[in-house]
Formats: structure tokens, C-alpha cells, sequence
């Protein structure tokens, strides 16, 4: 029995063409900001249940270490942030979809882009909000000076610290503007995968790609 041979008419699955320069760019940077933020939040989780553990431990023998509740909460506001980045890329943020649930699909992946862009616009407007409230230019036409800065700007981030730990607040607070780019940079990579102009990155190492897998 011959082998059943293609028809002259037949050809293979049409691919999607490969995105442009500039997009492969933003798709590689997420994809490394995503490999950096799986290893980063496992340094974190570490972290905090060590501090949870010498926490109980000199509680237990009448020990306390102050510093170790504030290191702690620290620890889970990064933890948040950090994760949060994570979930934009995974595409594991809550929809609301009983509008587009009534639409084709063309409908249902127009108001797609247009969530995603909302995102990306947030994402943007945090990075704005931290410049303006940073002001790492107007701190540096001071010489660093933190005191002479707050005194003239009103600006008292740079000389705030800590209660326990007293550590500058600046440093902890530097989570705001680095969620602020990582999260810019996922939603501008997913708002590309929506728009067609690059197929969809399959993340390897992330187990968990939806919510309902959490479950």
C-alpha cells in the first residue's frame, strides 16, 4: 500500500512572522527580569521564614530581638511587590469578564489590548509618580545633602529611618520604583503578545501560569 502523499494544494501551518527588533528587546528584557524575579522572590521567602523562626525562637526563651518584626513586614512588602510583577507577566491578574464573555473574538481580544494597555499606562504612571517624589536630580544639586534637601524642598524622605532597624527609609522604599519599571516592562511585552506583533513566550520554570492552577 503506497503512503498517502500531499496534494499539490496542501501546505504546512502558516507561523506567525518574527517580531520586529525592537520587540524581541522588550521580550527578551522581560524574559530576563522574570528569570531575575523567580530567584529574587526565593531569596525573600527564605529570608522571611528564617526571621519568622528566630522570632519564635527568642520569644521562646524570653530573648526578643526588636528588629525583627519590622525585617520581617519589609520582607513581605517586597515579597508583594516582587510577586506582583511576577503575576502581570504570567498574566495571573484578576479579569472581569462577564462583558466579553458575550462577544466574539474579535471583540473579547480588542478589549484584551485595551485592558493590557490600561496596565501598561498604570505602569508608566508610577514611574512618573516615583520620579517626582524621589527627585533624584533635585537631591543631587545638593550634593546629597539629605538635610539641606528636606529643608528646602520639604521633601523629608532622605532623612527618615527606620524604627528598629534604623535603616534609611529611601533604601526600602526603593521597591515602589523598581516594581514600577519591571511592571512597565511586563505589560508593554504583554500588550505586544496581545496586539499580534509577537507570539506568546512560553516563561519555562513557572509551573503556576493561571490563577485557576493555584488552586
Amino acid at each position: 500500500m503506497n503512503p498517502i502523499m500531499p496534494t499539490p494544494n496542501s501546505s504546512p501551518a502558516p507561523h506567525s512572522p518574527a517580531p520586529r527588533a525592537p520587540f524581541r528587546l522588550v521580550l527578551a528584557l522581560s524574559s530576563h527580569i522574570l528569570h531575575a524575579e523567580r530567584l529574587v522572590l526565593t531569596g525573600l521567602l527564605t529570608l522571611l521564614v528564617l526571621l519568622i523562626l528566630l522570632n519564635v525562637v527568642t520569644r521562646y526563651t524570653g530573648m526578643p530581638i526588636d528588629w525583627v518584626d519590622e525585617a520581617a513586614v519589609y520582607t513581605v512588602v517586597w515579597l508583594n511587590f516582587v510577586g506582583a510583577s511576577v503575576m502581570t507577566r504570567l498574566r495571573m491578574d484578576f479579569a472581569v469578564t462577564m462583558l466579553t464573555d458575550h462577544l466574539g473574538a474579535r471583540g473579547a481580544q480588542a478589549f484584551k489590548v485595551v485592558a493590557t494597555l490600561g496596565v501598561l499606562l498604570f505602569g508608566l504612571a508610577m514611574l512618573v509618580m516615583c520620579w517626582v517624589w524621589m527627585d533624584p536630580i533635585g537631591i543631587a544639586r545638593y550634593g546629597f545633602d539629605a538635610k539641606e534637601f528636606a529643608a528646602e524642598s520639604f521633601n523629608f524622605l532622605y532623612t527618615e529611618r527606620t524604627q528598629t532597624l534604623n535603616w534609611p527609609t529611601w533604601v526600602l522604599q526603593l521597591i515602589l520604583p523598581i516594581f514600577s519599571a519591571t511592571f512597565t516592562v511586563h505589560a508593554l511585552a504583554n500588550l505586544l503578545e496581545d496586539m499580534g506583533a509577537a507570539e506568546r513566550v512560553q516563561h519555562a520554570g513557572f509551573d503556576v501560569v493561571n490563577a485557576d492552577a493555584v488552586n
